[in-house]
């Protein structure tokens, strides 16, 4: 069975939910950020040297890496799932450029934010207009298309939904002026699988999708 290791309030709800999407059996265990440092606990650092989450177990392996567990758990556990469009998929292309957009570049952009105001400091322009432009994308790409994926949700989604939800919980990005992103999140949040999966990862916080 799959262990994995969820930071409270951190990306690694990602794999939570993927196994729900999968139906998989899996052990979740919990950690709550140091009340000080807001960083994660020591005991992760035994885990893995990075000290921070997702952590899979699979047997004698650990991994890190949210994109690299979405595709280990996909690749070893449901190679058939429709969350992966094949090749032969006309989404197959947006999926992929999706799904590393995720982290490449969207996780990227909000983690410079909140170094910069973590010291107190103001976004250069050229960097605020990389945010800018990633808010802009999402919400083009939403206008056409249900999923960004495409037609269907896909893994893709799963790696975008974080930053659009529990991170922004924490920062001032309103979305009123985002239609389709509001709409999109509505349809996440009505799927029972997700339901499932934030209520076992972090329970008691409600899913930040307005």
């Amino acid at each position: 069975m799959l262990t994995i290791h969820h930071l409270r309030i951190s990306q690694s709800e990602r794999i939570v939910w993927l196994c729900e999407e999968l139906g998989l059996d899996y052990e979740l265990k919990l950690y709550d950020r140091d009340p000080e440092t807001r960083l994660a606990p020591p005991e992760l650092k035994a885990i893995h040297p990075m000290e921070i989450a997702p952590v899979i177990e699979d047997g004698d392996l650990k991994l890190g890496e949210s994109g690299a567990i979405v595709e280990y758990i996909v690749g070893k556990y449901a190679p058939d799932t429709e969350l992966v469009p094949g090749p032969d998929d006309p989404d197959f292309a947006d999926h992929l450029y999706w799904f590393h957009f995720a982290n490449a570049t969207f996780m990227t952009n909000g983690m410079m934010q909140i170094a910069v105001g973590f010291v107190g400091a103001e976004m250069p322009a050229p960097l605020m207009k990389r945010v800018t432009n990633a808010w802009e994308q999402i919400e083009r790409r939403l206008g056409e298309a249900d999923y960004f994926g495409g037609r269907r949700l896909t893994t893709a989604d799963i790696m975008m939904v974080f930053q659009l939800t529990t991170s922004r919980a924490f920062r001032d990005q309103p979305i009123d002026h985002l239609p389709n992103l509001k709409a999109y999140l509505k349809r996440i949040g009505a799927r029972p699988a997700y339901q499932r999966a934030m209520a076992k990862a972090e329970p008691g916080f409600a899913p930040k999708l307005d």
